[in-house]
């Protein structure tokens, strides 16, 4: 192993960056690979358009003649790209994307041939799919599961495949993908939002969320990558002593952009601009070879199948480069792990965001209502949030030390938290004339400028209010947004019904002026949905006694968070919203457990192999070399050698107990996961979480205590200071 080692670290050297040459605007490139509308009316008919248009703007069927139509004009504008196949590309339950392509050649009387695209061929497909994930929903044996084109989200091309975004569905109808439940929970926030907008704007008709994500990463070079098992079967490392230098010099961040990675983002961004991803921001992280980029916010939808590309086509690009990108949420101890925080707001069709104040008391009312509704969602849900972003992986990251802790609050400043206190002392029922101006000019009269100052800030705060967005900051860098994405608008959108019922029942039964109405529930709102609220680091003891005081959760394992997902609360908040059914919920449930269990059972396994196969073999034969010196200096010196070679063998020694440790810690580690093995759902997951997991940190001391011990020479495993370190 060491001579891959110094292999791998010799390959490095050799690395030079790529030129890339940029020989357009970006804004010349953006989109030129995706059927979007500029293009749809270049190659469609008129009706075909406009089909297509209403489709994506009001979710009306497309005619099956239309589907032809739009077919034909897809696959011929594809092939003007350099298209040969087609495929339907769909999230499943796996996290990633999944795609199958076929060409679109067919034969004619055996032969002739003709390139081929219908209607039904673009609309709905039934791939052998029966291999991915469905907790339960279809048998093994049954690959019914369909894929239906979803055109509010544009095809695009990607080297030679025409790609069209679709869902994943069985054929009982059950969502078996991530998408699904998010349209659906988008169509709630939209019919929910739109009915609190007429309050403020008769002819209000959409409400569309929006999400902007940021994405961090680590480049990692290739070779090196490849010479670390540990890393090349579980994303991250499980061994390794920390360098002497990391990231407490702040030197990396914000910092000069190391060529190489440099080269890859170009590539990176020009592939994104050509796919329609609106990548914005770049710049290096805390961490050493810790990256992020960012994209303008977009609709939901088409911001999270962004995002699933863009992570699909990082890994490809990266490979040009000599590069292995880690998503890995905490790929390397004792260093900043990698978020994917979702900037989330709600915007009307004409743009204006609901969650930014305008210039009149109106606006900033409707502000305060959207504001003041998520607040009370997240609040009353704040479990189920949590166990959205629940993963094997993220559980490393969430309440380290650089990151959001596992008990979900919400931070909103200091001002803002004035201006709600305020607020608590409305008086209830009818306002008089004092307390509707003091209200309209003192309170919410100056939110714009509140926030236009407010450089109040929490940068460790799960869910923070940023200005004109609430950023939900727990989300891990390798989740599929689309998961904390229809919990978090499914539960605004079903405290978005309720404040309407209550505020409509004081309009009809107390004869309270609207705006009367809305201050009354929104005053009772902000009581409801103090204890949520926390202005602090959230780190340390005091913070989590003071949330246990306020009755809010602290579940730090996937195992624990998830609990919720098949609790009645869950099941009747979906099943009201028309997200997901019972059956659905369940499946989710089974295969979170059961990937939660299957990645702390490769980790364990892997461990084990290093340990005992590479780790303790090459301090054995480091021990043999001080015993021949030992042995070699008690011939020389007799007796004397004692004091010669103390120091020796103390070494000899500890190697030993060491070693002693790591073998005797792996087989009480294999024992306990062989009795794991031997649970089922959730008391597997439970068992690994509990009973084989605490091994891997105590085998892990061991392990990295003999790193610093055994000749580097001859030590195994790439090294902290060479994976982080080396350009």
């Amino acid at each position: 192993m060491s001579t891959i080692r110094f292999a791998a670290l010799q390959e490095t050297l050799k690395r030079s960056p790529k030129k890339i040459v940029e020989k357009e605007k970006r804004s010349s490139l953006f989109g030129k690979n995706v059927f979007h509308k500029h293009a749809m009316q270049q190659y469609l008919t008129r009706s075909a358009y406009e089909s297509v248009m209403n489709a994506i703007e009001n979710g009306t069927k497309i005619d099956r003649k239309i589907a032809d139509q739009v077919a034909v004009s897809m696959k011929d504008w594809a092939m003007s790209k350099g298209a040969t196949h087609y495929t339907h590309w769909f999230q499943p339950l796996t996290g990633a994307t999944a795609e199958k392509h076929d060409a679109f050649f067919e034969s004619i009387n055996g032969s002739l041939a003709m390139e081929k695209f219908d209607g039904e061929q673009l609309v709905q497909q039934e791939p052998d799919a029966s291999s991915f994930p469905n907790g339960g929903i279809r048998n093994t044996f049954e690959a019914r599961g369909y894929t239906a084109w979803d055109p509010t989200s544009p095809a695009f091309v990607y080297e030679t495949t025409l790609c069209i975004p679709t869902i994943f569905v069985s054929y009982t109808g059950e969502a078996l993908d991530n998408k699904t439940p998010l349209l659906r929970a988008l169509q709630a926030i939209d019919t929910h939002a739109t009915a609190i907008c007429k309050y403020f704007d008769k002819n209000a008709s959409k409400v569309n969320a929006t999400l902007g994500w940021e994405q961090e990463y680590f480049l990692i070079d290739e070779a090196l990558a490849n010479s670390r098992p540990d890393i090349m079967l579980t994303g991250r490392t499980l061994l390794g002593h920390t360098p002497a230098k990391g990231q407490q010099l702040d030197d990396h961040y914000f910092g000069s952009i190391p060529t190489r990675a440099m080269s890859f983002m170009q590539d990176l961004e020009q592939e994104s601009m050509l796919l329609g991803i609106p990548v914005k921001t770049r710049h290096n992280e805390v961490a050493p070879n810790q990256f992020e980029l960012a994209p303008i916010f977009e609709e939901a939808n088409l911001a999270v199948d962004h995002n699933s590309l863009l992570m699909d086509i990082m890994g490809r690009i990266a490979k040009r480069h000599q590069f292995k990108v880690l998503f890995h949420e905490k790929p390397f101890s004792g260093i900043n792990g990698s978020g994917k925080h979702n900037n989330w707001s709600l915007s009307t069709s004409d743009g204006t965001n609901l969650l930014s104040p305008g210039k009149t008391p109106m606006k900033n009312l409707q502000f305060l209502t959207f504001f003041v509704n998520t607040i009370k969602a997240v609040f009353k849900y704040e479990e189920l949030l949590r166990a959205s972003i629940a993963s094997a992986s993220n559980d490393y990251r969430l309440g380290a030390n650089e990151a959001p802790p596992a008990i979900i609050s919400v931070f909103i400043g200091s001002q803002l938290s004035e201006v709600l206190d305020e607020l608590e002392n409305v008086t209830k029922g009818k306002l008089s004339p004092q307390e509707k101006t003091d209200l309209k000019l003192n309170i919410i009269g100056k939110i714009p400028e509140i926030l236009l100052d407010n450089t109040d800030r929490n940068r460790t705060s799960p869910f923070a209010f940023t200005g004109n967005k609430f950023e939900f900051r727990a989300v891990g860098s390798n989740t599929n947004s689309a998961i904390p994405m229809t919990v978090l608008n499914t539960i605004v959108a079903k405290q978005l019904k309720e404040f309407k019922l209550e505020v409509d029942e004081l309009i009809d039964k107390k004869s309270l002026k609207k705006d009367e109405a809305i201050f009354n529930i929104l005053r009772e709102y902000i009581k409801d949905s103090k204890k949520i609220r926390f202005e602090g680091d959230g780190y340390g003891i005091s913070w989590e006694k003071e949330a246990k005081k306020r009755g809010l959760s602290n579940n730090k394992t996937t195992p624990e968070a998830l609990k919720v997902k098949v609790s009645k609360q869950v099941f009747d908040l979906f099943e009201e919203m028309d997200v997901m059914n019972r059956i659905e919920l369940e499946a989710r449930f089974e295969i979170d457990v059961e990937e939660y269990t299957k990645r702390l059972q490769i980790e364990s396994r892997v461990l084990g192999d290093i340990a005992r196969n590479h780790v303790v073999p090459t301090a054995i034969n480091y021990q043999n070399t001080l015993l021949e010196n030992t042995k070699n200096l008690k011939e020389i010196f007799g007796e004397e050698y004692k004091k010669i070679a103390k120091e020796q063998i103390e070494l000899i020694m500890t190697i030993s107990n060491h070693i002693t440790e790591i073998n005797a810690l792996t087989l009480k580690m294999i024992d306990e996961r062989k009795k794991a093995n031997q649970l089922e759902g959730l008391k597997s997951a439970e068992a690994y979480c509990n009973k084989v997991k605490p091994f891997f940190d105590e085998i892990r001391y061991h392990c990295d205590k003999l790193e610093t011990m055994v000749d580097d020479n001859i030590w195994p495993l790439t090294k902290y200071r060479e994976l982080l370190f080396t350009r």
